[in-house]
């Protein structure tokens, strides 16, 4: 979605601006205290010449500013930071150059419905698409940012500035959430806004509110997705009460589910799946759950065969539904769909019941329309045989790498993995079991892009002030690398599990099994110790078990991020999956 208001006189025949407007309080000023307002915390930037009056009331909140080393590393510490923590991720983002390194990134969360806002700056009201050459122009960035947005708009007079902030916060709560961007002029962000909206103040409010959080005191305008339709709801119960054999989908749409969707699948006693998204939905043991493996041929016969599939939450989309790219997954029961999405009802599957709902909401009037009938499917004794068979197909490699991956969950308490894509992580998409949701996330899901596991995992660590490992190969993380250095400016205790399979691995496996020349796979791959240091990070070999344990202990704790350089033909890996224990 793009907008285009018309340009207001006042501002189109200003002359250049050499210095900031002496008001009692700018656009730039109000900015931030809308934010502060909509529970804003961290904002991730780079300031530039274009952005610098956005900084100027930044001291007046508690908004923290993080600095990146890269607008595209901004992107993805926002999106770490909202998908470990649940809030909403803001970045700063100059003109030009800024707003083409972030779309990438902006990209990722649009296709993993992660809500973002970036706010940038564009030239000056009569230069912005001229054509004229000026500093960091583009011929339309509105139209070109929109692309990766749910919403691109320009505010171009201060007064617009209120009632836009609300429309993107409107969008995150109310609906499907993904980007959403906002620029401004550089003329707009520096002229008076004394006389525009301000947010409600606190002391106004609080005397007749005891009790209440701050959060609800300053009484934000909420927009909420929508309610079921009880007529609806009914209709599914009378669909799941004649079933034989049922199937329930969760996806990433219920990562904020409470324990209802652990009762829901046992009241449908229906076999459960987990998109990579929804991973600790349910807990690991549980008897009813099959896990994320949807894609692998055993699986995918569950759904095939089931005469109902209820899918909640989810797109059904390739890279959780078919991660080998090779067509096999089918729906051929009655397909019943609930989502907050209605274009999402209808593709890629056609849905024969579809209910455009809050996941919470109706899976909660699911749950409570079955209490008093919990449904027999014989469940348990069908996915029981299906897990026995998963772990018959497991291969040495997969185990060795999940119990790599299980053991630090183990170990390290509340441990968050952010995940590149890199061997592990296809992997451990599979066959890891999160203890809770927003535990496990990656960018091999929707638009899969390389360098993603470092600066996401800093946001994540930001964001949830948790243990976090990010997971990441000796390829992918030279994308990204030089923000290390800002998560060691931070003295964030980071672990940075560096998968090393020397150069593009993964690619080079696929192309060997197509018969492919391999060109461009076997890069040359730093020597990652002398490179930790020169970023402020700590480094170490890991060739043990107990190597590892002790040295999780320590780092932890520590003041510094830690690369753990492993190499994916380190034979303590296949030690360790010989007593992997899979859905555990």
């Amino acid at each position: 979605m793009t907008h285009s208001l018309q340009k207001p006189s006042s501002l189109t025949n200003a002359s250049p601006m050499t210095s900031p407007v002496t008001s009692s309080l700018t656009c730039g000023e109000l900015l931030v205290q809308w934010l502060e307002y909509y529970g804003v915390e961290t904002v991730f930037g780079i300031p530039g010449v274009h952005t610098v009056e956005l900084y100027r009331g930044l001291p007046n909140t508690d908004i923290r500013h993080v600095t990146p080393r890269h607008e595209q590393g901004a992107g993805f510490m926002a999106d770490g930071y909202y998908r470990a923590s649940g809030k909403v991720g803001v970045c700063f983002i100059i003109t030009g150059p800024g707003m083409t390194n972030i779309m990438t990134a902006m990209a990722q969360a649009l296709a993993d419905s992660i809500p973002m806002l970036v706010i940038s700056s564009v030239n000056k009201v009569h230069h912005t698409g001229s054509g004229e050459g000026h500093l960091h122009e583009l011929h339309d960035q509105q139209g070109m940012v929109s692309k990766v947005a749910l919403m691109s708009k320009t505010i171009w007079q201060p007064e617009s500035l209120p009632k836009v902030i609300a429309e993107a916060f409107a969008l995150f709560n109310g609906a499907r959430p993904g980007p959403v961007h906002i620029q401004l002029p550089i003329n707009v962000i520096t002229a008076d806004a004394s006389h525009v909206a301000k947010p409600p103040k606190l002391n106004k409010l609080d005397a007749s509110l005891k009790g209440q959080s701050v959060h609800h005191i300053l009484m934000q305008p909420q927009v909420t997705r929508p309610l079921p339709h009880p007529a609806q709801l009914d209709l599914i119960i009378e669909q799941l009460k004649s079933a034989k054999n049922p199937v329930l989908l969760y996806g990433g749409g219920c990562v904020d589910v409470n324990h209802d969707a652990q009762k829901l699948a046992e009241l449908m006693d229906a076999p459960t799946f987990l998109t990579i998204n929804a991973k600790g939905l349910l807990p690991p043991a549980h008897p009813l759950s099959l896990g994320s493996n949807q894609s692998l041929a055993v699986g995918r016969a569950v759904i095939s065969e089931a005469d109902l599939v209820l899918a909640i939450g989810t797109e059904l989309g390739e890279t959780d539904y078919d991660v080998f790219f090779n067509g096999g997954f089918k729906i051929n029961g009655t397909l019943i769909r609930i989502d907050c999405d209605a274009q999402q009802l209808q593709r890629p599957f056609r849905a024969d019941i579809a209910l455009l709902s809050d996941a919470q909401m109706a899976i909660s009037g699911l749950c409570a329309r079955l209490e008093s009938q919990p449904l027999n499917h014989q469940g348990l004794a069908r996915v029981a045989t299906v897990k026995q068979a998963l772990i018959e197909e497991m291969t040495p490699a997969f185990a060795g790498q999940n119990a790599l991956l299980q053991l630090i969950r183990d170990e390290v308490e509340g441990v968050i993995f952010v995940g590149d894509s890199t061997q592990p992580v296809y992997s451990g998409n599979l066959g890891f079991e999160a203890l809770a949701t927003r535990l496990w996330f990656n960018s091999s899901t929707g638009f899969g892009t390389l360098g993603y596991g470092l600066p996401a995992a800093i946001g994540a660590m930001i964001g949830s002030k948790a243990p976090v490992v990010s997971l990441i190969g000796d390829g992918g993380i030279q994308f990204t690398i030089a923000e290390l250095i800002c998560a060691a400016e931070l003295e964030l205790p980071l672990i940075v599990l560096l998968w090393n399979n020397q150069g593009y691995g993964e690619i080079r496996r696929y192309m060997e099994e197509g018969g492919l020349p391999l060109i461009g796979v076997n890069i040359k791959t730093p020597n990652f110790e002398p490179l930790a240091a020169g970023f402020g990070a700590g480094y170490r070999r890991i060739t043990a078990k107990q190597q590892l344990l002790a040295a999780l202990k320590e780092d932890i704790i520590g003041k510094q991020p830690v690369i753990y350089e492993v190499d994916e033909a380190d034979e303590f890996l296949t030690e360790m999956g010989k007593t992997f224990c899979c859905f555990s």
